[in-house]
């Protein structure tokens, strides 16, 4: 099978997964949206109805002219359409992108829900993703250096501290920073919001300057973790035949560990820097709250609060549909990158 052949399949599994997702998604929150809908309806004809008493136009049969306003609502709502044929047509719309707007505006007055996620993922990618690539690269360099200093001083140090840091809760590690940093010490501003009135250069340092302590807070926490699963893979794999083989070859310590050993412990590492990447651009609703960050975070939390299920069908489309593209490119990686794995065109059977 070529590889061609092989995305094409992939992306199609891809594309069965997502549907089958965004249906199932769409059958929950149609019925959860029912109800809320119902109430929504009853509060815009009480509104109308007391607006048309203020301006003398009372309805001759107010109990008449309520039944026509509410099947009116329930029309454009599509409350009037049987509950399958509503779960196809959100489903339908979610596929396609076309989300919807909220009921109150978000960042201000933003109601379009794709614009909202425009909005909110270019922050997040600035704060979580950025903090995640640096947490790969610590994590990556002191896990392999910890997997050829086995049993030593470092290693000790560098498990103990793992096992610390991992055990401490982000949002109470973050909230210590802030109170020590922030308003104790007054080096960095409490507020990660910038100041709008700023451009240039100023505005970029001001940005800057206010990602240290939640970029600090995340790589803090994170950093550890990486670091002890890099160090365990590349033990394991520094104890297999090929690269005993090479060292009885004689070839330099630096090329057996990062020619071979790092090379036969990429998929497992590719699989989790893919992952924790997408994972980032999700954000994290309490480490947002903590620093005031208007992220994907806030954004989900937003939506949970104020029952937005537009908000909420989008947010969720769109972190699955990241998903099943990272699976993608994680399994085509496998055949570049491991020379026991193949992988469609990779194989030569």
């Amino acid at each position: 099978m070529g590889m061609g052949k092989y995305l094409l399949i992939r992306a199609i599994n891809a594309l069965i997964v997502l549907s089958i997702v965004t249906l199932v998604v769409s059958a929950l929150f149609v019925k959860m949206a029912e109800k809320d809908l119902e109430n929504r309806i009853q509060e815009l004809v009480n509104s109308e109805y007391q607006s048309l008493l203020q301006q003398n136009k009372a309805p001759s049969d107010p109990e008449k002219w309520r039944e026509e306003r509410i099947a009116y609502y329930r029309h454009q709502f599509k409350l009037d359409r049987p509950y399958w044929w509503r779960v196809l047509y959100y489903a339908k719309r979610t596929i396609t992108l076309d989300f919807g707007n909220t009921r109150i505006p978000i960042f201000g007055t933003e109601r379009n829900v794709k614009n909202i996620i425009a909005l909110a993922l270019p922050r997040t990618i600035l704060l979580f993703t950025t903090a995640q690539i640096i947490v790969i690269i610590i994590g990556l360099l002191l896990g392999v250096k910890a997997a050829q200093m086995v049993g030593s001083l470092f290693d000790r140090a560098l498990s103990i501290l793992a096992l610390i840091t991992t055990s401490i809760p982000m949002w109470w590690f973050g909230m210590m920073m802030l109170l020590i940093f922030a308003f104790k010490l007054g080096w960095f501003p409490a507020n990660s919001m910038p100041d709008p009135n700023l451009t240039g250069l100023a505005h970029v340092l001001d940005v800057a300057k206010r990602l240290v302590l939640p970029v600090t807070t995340i790589v803090f926490v994170l950093f550890g973790g990486w670091a002890w699963v890099t160090r365990n893979i590349m033990i394991g794999t520094m104890q297999e035949d090929f690269i005993m083989a090479a060292r009885a070859k004689g070839v330099p310590e630096r090329k057996v560990i990062y020619g071979h050993a790092l090379r036969a412990a990429a998929p497992p590492i590719v699989t989790m820097t893919i992952f924790s990447l997408l994972g980032s651009l999700g954000g994290a609703i309490i480490t947002e709250s903590v620093f005031n960050w208007p992220g994907m975070g806030r954004v989900y939390w937003i939506a949970i609060q104020t029952n937005e299920i537009n908000l909420v069908m989008g947010l969720t489309f769109i972190s699955v549909a990241l998903y099943l593209i990272g699976v993608i490119i994680a399994d085509i990686s496998y055949g570049f990158l491991d020379p026991r794995v193949r992988v469609g065109a990779s194989a030569s059977m």
